[in-house]
């Protein structure tokens, strides 16, 4: 049996912001963005070179924004400090 993880929720207050600021800053590409209902957006964003994708929304978690703890992204060649 093969298993992949290849989706990561993570909550946010604004999801707009959030959006603009993963794919704007950090490069990530927008794979989807729907409204599902008055309650329920899902958006997922994939990181370049990964196969595996964070979703941020509104309704797709209960945990409280900026909660998520222990997410590592990994960066090749990254040389600024801190």
């Amino acid at each position: 049996m093969e298993m992949k993880l290849e989706l990561v929720p993570v909550p946010v207050s604004d999801v707009d912001r959030a959006k603009v600021f993963y794919t704007e800053k950090l490069g990530f590409h927008a794979d989807n963005d729907q409204r599902l209902n008055a309650n329920l957006r899902f958006v997922q964003l994939m990181p370049p070179g990964s196969a595996c994708s964070i979703t941020i929304g509104e309704g797709i978690t209960r945990q409280k924004p900026g909660s998520i703890d222990g997410l590592l992204l990994v960066v090749n060649g990254y040389s600024g400090s801190p």
